[in-house]
């Protein structure tokens, strides 16, 4: 009789120690947000002291978490004082907007085929698709640089964004998500005489609205964060997106890299505040059937 009480009892003192870690996970990866946050409302004097042991490497830093005086200045800056970061940031929309839009098109057409449509090599091209996917894009980078300096679409956007719509994740993730849907409605809608773009926009597309919800999400994320892509294809300073900045902060202006590292974060901060549900359930049902 003693067994029950004590496998209980060890039940939730697993479930303790578990949410216990993930309670300490979650602060290690909202640190960096927080103090992002705070400095954002600091002084630059007061910046310059928290962080003053990490100049000359002695002793610990002492981190603020409350600022002595709240100040807005920084945010003035950024937001009107210099209006370069509000164009670096618009920027970034400009880059990110069309490689979603795009992203999302190109992978469920292509996915509709490869999961729905059957034709000779079907399966080998999707395994190179998967091999694509897996290379880091580090290793396309160079390819993609020749192909572009070719067509003669260096420092333009063009030159970011179409190698970012042709991407191999996005087909995996929709194949997998359409690989769940009942063949027979599709069959059933081909011998009424429907046309493939009307199985695919009328029965097939709506029915994967969460893999698209969920796509779009994390090629936002991926693609609103890019360094290496504008730097390697863009020379004028006025288009780089405002990632570009933030890999570059300067010692002397750290309260302005906070407000608008601050701001930065706000659009992805609000996507998965708001999407969270259609990425988790994307990710899920995608796993259901390969």
């Amino acid at each position: 009789m003693k067994w029950p009480g004590f496998r209980r009892t060890a039940e939730r003192t697993g479930r303790g120690i578990a949410l216990l870690i993930l309670l300490a996970l979650t602060a290690a990866a909202l640190y960096p947000t927080a103090l992002t946050l705070a400095g954002s409302f600091m002084a630059e004097n007061e910046i310059a002291s928290s962080f003053a042991a990490l100049g000359d490497g002695e002793g610990f830093v002492q981190l603020r978490w409350i600022p002595d005086r709240v100040t807005l200045s920084q945010y003035y800056t950024v937001l009107i004082g210099k209006p370069q970061f509000l164009l670096m940031f618009w920027n970034s929309v400009k880059i990110t907007v069309p490689i979603i839009a795009g992203q999302v098109v190109v992978a469920s057409l292509a996915a509709y085929a490869f999961a729905l449509l059957r034709f000779r090599g079907r399966e080998p091209l999707f395994f190179v698709y998967l091999v694509t996917m897996l290379m880091p894009f580090q290793v396309t980078l160079v390819p993609n640089f020749i192909m572009a300096d070719k067509l003669g679409l260096l420092d333009s956007y063009a030159s970011i964004i179409l190698p970012g719509i042709f991407s191999a994740f996005g087909v995996f993730l929709l194949r997998q998500f359409m690989m769940v849907i009942p063949r027979s409605y599709v069959e059933a809608a081909r011998m009424d005489g429907a046309s493939h773009l009307y199985v695919f926009a009328r029965i097939v597309l709506p029915m994967c609205g969460t893999g698209v919800a969920a796509l779009a999400m994390l090629v936002f994320i991926d693609n609103w964060n890019m360094v290496e892509q504008p730097l390697v294809f863009l020379h004028d300073a006025v288009k780089q997106p405002l990632s570009v900045y933030l890999s570059a902060i300067s010692e002397e202006a750290r309260g302005i890299a906070f407000a608008a590292s601050a701001l930065y974060m706000l659009p992805p901060l609000l996507v998965a505040l708001y999407a969270e549900k259609y990425l988790v359930e994307g990710i899920q049902l995608s796993g259901m059937k390969g």
